[in-house]
């Protein structure tokens, strides 16, 4: 018996039980939504005309959020293999922290964080 065996039935009954679901879905469903069904909803409330667009700022605060969210995330697999990194994973961790620093240096000084 192969040892991935299995995984391949698994995967095999996923996908047929979720290929089974759609066809269901599609063959008994109603073919004639409501007109209340197909207005937009956001959180319980009718959602408003939107004019315009999003500020460029909106999108910097996102990605800043992504950038400094990776680099946390990056430490926890660091600080469990300390030990068994040494000085080479020290330096290597203390470069990406400054890399990283200066990243937020320049964020700093550009007024990325004013939240006006």
């Amino acid at each position: 018996m192969h040892p991935y065996l299995p995984l391949l039935i698994y995967l095999l009954v996923a996908l047929v039980f979720a290929a089974a679901m759609s066809v269901l879905g599609t063959s008994f469903g109603r073919k004639k939504p409501e007109p209340y069904k197909l207005l937009p909803y956001e959180s319980g409330h009718p959602t408003a005309p939107f004019a315009g667009r999003f500020p460029v700022k909106f999108y910097l605060v996102a990605m800043l959020f992504v950038v400094f969210d990776v680099e946390t995330a990056s430490f926890y697999p660091w600080a469990v293999n300390l030990r068994s990194l040494g000085a080479f994973g020290l330096l290597e961790m203390v470069t990406f922290m400054a890399v990283l620093a200066v990243g937020y240096a320049y964020v700093w000084k550009k007024g990325g964080f004013n939240w006006r």
